[in-house]
């Protein structure tokens, strides 16, 4: 019969189509690396520096109590003539039983109570006869321990802590902001404006949205901002650099119209550009250099000398030092290596002592993570000395003579040396810092590019390279000056193989002008100076 429009052969039927399904156990083996929280813990660990690891160790010795510091070992204490206590008043029962004669002057030493810590505010007052040679205004040197010696408390004074702390730009303007004006407006305006001071004493938001956003005129928000202008340090609110010394150049009385133009090409004096400013300004060549002396004289930063916190040093890793036969030895800082235990007494105790299994799961895992954290400072102390080995015994020329002879090192070199993953490498070397003869250095700067050598020999330090450009610079004469291809030229007869672009983004790097600007500055302006 037709079906849709088309007949159905003979012998052809429609058979409906059975899905089977079923269930059955299968066994696969795979390999997958899961970050535990320790393995996370450990990881975090070498890529700190010594500074964020001291604060890493505060917050766990805060938070685990069966972490405890290190204490220094100290020697035997000395024995003393006092008598102890016991043998001073007695046992028990002859202080129980033990009878005075009052007529005797006897006091009951039950009711004589020695105060060792006696607060200065209560210290005992002088009389003549305890002391004639007390000193003017009824103090001695043995009568007030507070001054120039030991404290109530028995500790040492410190002086320092009576130093005021340094006071910061933001404060130091808004005392002078309330010294300069009285207006409620005006020194609203005034807050919010010391507020948009950056660290270099700028203001780079504009006015504009300034006065939108308080809600002022434009007017009375300049009339402010010319106000904080005036103050101390001379500068301080400057839009730009241009404004900047503008600010300091009026302050000195030698703001004029020749010496306003070359603050409006700014960008020409940076390119030594001396022919166009002199055109620019009008003027000859030595009143040019005049100008140019005393905006090098400017502070182009003048909020920099407020504020600016305190400067934490940088503590070193590790210390290299020579050895008696030449060699270098190589040692971890014992100072930046945090000193931690884990107090098995005090976890031993609270383990017999716990009630429940929640108490009993806290009291476990506390002591996982005291062990793990102790195994993996120790183990970070380990990677450090093996890297910052292996970075002194490759760099053992530099040690002994110079930049100029820093071999290049990448962190696969490392890693293939000691048998480590490079990422691990790269987390060792950051924030670590190496002391040596010859300074104070990051280990990354240990790890440069190489250069080919033009002979085919080994390959240069990129470093090296860099530092052997800028000897190159300096040494040239005013009648000499190198350009780019000249210096080029001179490395390839010294076995270096580099390009002329390389070199340009070298010199760049050193902040060094192009040989263009070298020639104007060392041409022009030094030989009117003359």
């Amino acid at each position: 019969m037709p079906i849709g429009g088309q007949s159905v052969a003979s012998g052809a039927a429609y058979r409906p189509v059975s899905v089977k399904f079923s269930q059955r156990l299968e066994l696969r083996q795979s390999q997958s690396l899961v970050m535990t929280p320790q393995l996370l813990q450990a990881i975090k660990l070498l890529q700190l520096s010594n500074i964020e690891l001291a604060d890493y160790i505060e917050t766990e010795l805060e938070k685990n109590p069966l972490l405890e510091r290190a204490q220094e070992e100290t020697g035997p204490v000395a024995p003393t003539d006092a008598p102890a206590p016991d043998s001073a008043l007695g046992t028990d029962t002859e202080w129980e039983t033990r009878t005075v004669d009052p007529e005797r002057g006897e006091i009951d030493p039950r009711h004589d109570v020695h105060l060792d810590n006696v607060f200065p505010d209560d210290a005992p007052t002088l009389t003549p006869a305890a002391n004639n040679d007390a000193e003017p205004m009824g103090l001695s040197a043995t009568s007030w321990s507070g001054v120039g010696g030991q404290g109530g408390d028995g500790e040492d004074s410190n002086l320092e802590a009576y130093v005021a702390a340094e006071i910061s730009l933001h404060d130091h303007l808004t005392e002078q902001l309330h010294v300069a004006t009285t207006d409620p407006i005006e020194r609203m305006i005034g807050a919010t404006l010391i507020d948009l001071v950056d660290e270099g004493g700028y203001i780079r938001e504009p006015l504009t949205d300034t006065a939108e956003r308080l809600g002022v005129p434009i007017e009375r928000a300049d009339k402010v901002l010319k106000l904080i202008q005036s103050f101390d340090p001379t500068g301080v609110g400057a839009r730009d650099l241009a404004d900047c010394l503008r600010l300091q150049l009026v302050d000195k009385n030698r703001y004029d119209p020749a010496i306003a133009a070359l603050l409006d090409n700014l960008d020409l004096l940076a390119r030594r550009d001396f022919a166009s400013l002199r055109k620019i300004c009008g003027v000859d060549d030595e009143d040019l250099l005049d100008m140019v002396a005393d905006i090098k004289k400017l502070d182009p930063k003048p909020g920099l000398k407020f504020g600016g916190g305190t400067v934490q040093p940088v503590i070193p890793d590790v210390y290299v030092r020579r050895s008696a036969d030449g060699s270098f030895m190589v040692e971890l800082n014992s100072e930046a290596l945090p000193r931690i235990l884990v107090n098995q007494t005090y976890a031993a105790k609270i383990s017999s002592k716990v009630k429940n299994d929640e108490e009993k799961f806290y009291v476990s895992e506390a002591l996982q993570t005291a062990n793990w954290l102790t195994k993996s400072l120790e183990q970070r102390a380990k990677t450090i000395l093996k890297v910052a080995s292996e970075i002194v015994r490759h760099q053992e020329l530099f040690f002994t003579n110079g930049v100029e002879f820093l071999r290049p090192l990448n962190l696969k070199s490392v890693a293939d040396a000691i048998q480590m993953h490079e990422s691990t490498v790269s987390r060792v070397t950051s924030n670590k810092y190496i002391a040596a003869e010859r300074g104070l250095f990051e280990m990354k700067y240990f790890f440069t590019a190489s250069i080919a050598s033009a002979e085919g020999g080994e390959s240069h330090s990129a470093e090296a390279v860099r530092f052997r450009i800028k000897q190159m610079i300096d040494q040239e004469s005013p009648d000499n000056i190198l350009s780019d291809d000249t210096i080029v030229t001179k490395l390839k007869e010294s076995g270096i193989d580099i390009a002329r672009r390389t070199v340009a983004k070298y010199r760049d790097s050193l902040r060094i002008p192009s040989s263009v600007e070298r020639r104007r500055e060392k041409q022009s302006l030094p030989a009117k100076a003359s």
